[in-house]
């Protein structure tokens, strides 16, 4: 999963890019409005978290500029402001969610797998499939009830098609999904890790359609 991280405090920012890599994430940081809206406008992400007071352009006028555009791009507020008016604000104008500084980081990530959660259209935490579960909390797959070794990126890979089962993914999307700016992408990537997840979890479980992308298909 990709997610924008809008924040200028360098500190606080470098500390959420660590925490949500280190999560599972990729994530590409900007430091001002303009920037944020060139990168949404640039890039696919699965959600954004967005500060309020940013150089530039505030994150209001960045989250009005991509509801503008009707994006339905999962956003999260991050707002030293403890008012009811500033989150009414931010919540009226298109926000999906705030949270109030300082705050706890894993608090931070419970929220972005709830957002995410909803926006894929799930209701519960836990994805299956067949004899296979995932649980995106805990970072685990289990085939059988046995725990599956598997790398974060390996992780990401199964949590998109496990979310869009019956649905082609395209080479493309799951690289954007995967990578951040700063990583480089060999040109077969995304085809060694379904590899990998072939060989951890079954030989017919991802099927690949030619010139398309990959699918599970529906049960």
């Amino acid at each position: 999963m990709r997610i924008l991280l809008v924040e200028d405090d360098r500190a606080l920012g470098h500390g959420i890019h660590l925490g949500l890599k280190q999560a599972g994430y990729a994530v590409d940081w900007v430091q001002d409005g303009v920037m944020a809206e060139t990168a949404i406008d640039t890039q696919d992400y699965d959600m954004a978290v967005l500060d309020i007071n940013l150089p530039k352009k505030s994150g209001l006028e960045v989250l009005d500029h991509v509801r503008a555009e009707d994006k339905p791009l999962p956003i999260l507020l991050l707002t030293a402001k403890d008012t009811i008016n500033d989150r009414i604000v931010g919540l009226d104008r298109g926000a999906d969610d705030y949270m109030i500084k300082p705050f706890d980081l894993d608090e931070l990530t419970a929220r972005i797998r709830a957002l995410l959660r909803r926006s894929s259209g799930r209701s519960m935490p836990i994805l299956k499939y067949h004899d296979i579960t995932l649980d995106p909390a805990s970072h685990t797959v289990t085939k059988d009830g046995a725990v599956i070794d598997m790398s974060s990126r390996e992780f990401s890979v199964l949590q998109m098609l496990m979310e869009n089962v019956g649905r082609v993914l395209s080479r493309n999307r799951l690289e954007e999904s995967l990578y951040s700016w700063k990583d480089e992408i060999e040109s077969n990537a995304v085809e060694v890790h379904i590899h990998r997840l072939r060989k951890k979890l079954g030989a017919d479980l991802i099927r690949t359609i030619r010139g398309v992308g990959y699918i599970m298909d529906k049960e």
